[in-house]
């Protein structure tokens, strides 16, 4: 795939993907109009704001970890704290029952019925979209899978429960018409053994060869996967066929994305179906925290950059508003209604 090829497939920069987290130029203009009031309004910042986050070595944990720093250098909260969760569906259950405040989560998890976004009258919404999630389905470089079919009778990791990639993974095995069964063993032909495994378990299985692929969603790099690829070779293969059948079943919440080439040194460029990943917050916090945190979005973007993507993708007020029909906070809608006049 070349560069000119991603261009016109509505990619922007060289190539790179569709991710939002650094700010670009015209990002940058807009956020001089918005008022930097962070400090002035900090007399009734909340004592403890936690932010729910996601398996070690992955994009979730390293964002939320910064993004609480530069909640809390700010004066939107006292004190901010990350913590560490089994991904997309457990955070939405920590944001119900109160144990977070913020968390971040697949647009498709918040979209799901089964997901009840109601639970128990606590009522999510959106702060906004603050990057695109990536699926990966990894194999190891030399075992002959090189399509999602050939994945037939074999062995696959699908994300550990409470995850996204959990939820996300066996829509792509029904799209690709692969049954799945949980059952020890070898699968039958036609269908796939799925055990559940997460990013650092289900790498350490790929690399071990008790599993045959790895189905992982999130940004690009993953800090995981680059520290595998160090030591066993890896692939990934292309996942946007399915995108149709894919949407047909699910809704329009998937996208066709491209992973550029050398994101894992070594591997080279792949498209594969992409989710936004949006940061929540229950409907019922109040309107100063989710107006500060806004602010925070638009002003301090480039404080929320894990090191691993630094320079690969940039964030506007334009994509922090692109939520994938999941509706904003009223005091998010507000503020961004103000930064745009």
């Amino acid at each position: 795939m070349d560069v000119a090829e991603a261009r016109a497939s509505g990619l922007t920069g060289a190539g790179l993907p569709r991710r939002s987290l650094l700010k670009t130029g015209a990002g940058l203009a807009a956020a001089a109009l918005f008022p930097s009031v962070l400090s002035a309004c900090s007399g009734n910042r909340p004592g403890l704001l936690t932010v729910a986050g996601g398996e070690a070595g992955g994009f979730y944990l390293e964002f939320s970890t910064l993004l609480a720093a530069s909640l809390e250098r700010h004066n939107v909260a006292q004190k901010a704290v990350a913590v560490a969760t089994g991904g997309s569906l457990d955070n939405l259950a920590q944001l119900r029952d109160g144990r977070a405040t913020l968390a971040v989560s697949l647009a498709d998890a918040v979209a799901d019925p089964a997901m009840d976004a109601t639970g128990g009258g606590a009522q999510l919404a959106a702060l906004g979209k603050v990057y695109e999630n990536y699926v990966h389905c990894v194999v190891r470089k030399g075992s002959g899978i090189t399509a999602l079919s050939h994945l037939s009778g074999r062995t696959v990791a699908v994300g550990q429960p409470g995850s996204g990639t959990s939820l996300t993974t066996p829509r792509l095995l029904a799209a690709a018409g692969l049954g799945t069964s949980a059952e020890a063993g070898p699968a039958a032909q036609g269908s796939v053994a799925v055990v559940s495994l997460g990013l650092n378990d289900g790498l350490a299985a790929l690399k071990a060869g008790t599993v045959d692929a790895l189905f992982w969603s999130g940004g690009v790099p993953t800090a995981a996967i680059s520290a595998a690829q160090r030591e066993v070779p890896l692939a990934l293969l292309d996942l946007s066929s399915l995108l149709p059948e894919l949407r047909a079943r699910h809704g329009a919440q998937y996208d066709r994305v491209f992973i550029p080439a050398e994101s894992y040194p070594g591997v080279p460029a792949v498209w594969t179906v992409g989710t936004a990943n949006l940061l929540l917050c229950r409907a019922d916090l109040d309107s100063g925290t989710v107006e500060r945190t806004v602010q925070l979005l638009v002003n301090h973007a480039g404080e929320l950059i894990p090191q691993s993507s630094l320079g690969v993708q940039f964030l506007s007020p334009e994509t922090l508003i692109n939520t994938a029909g999941i509706p904003l906070h009223p005091a998010a809608a507000a503020a961004y209604r103000a930064l745009h006049g």
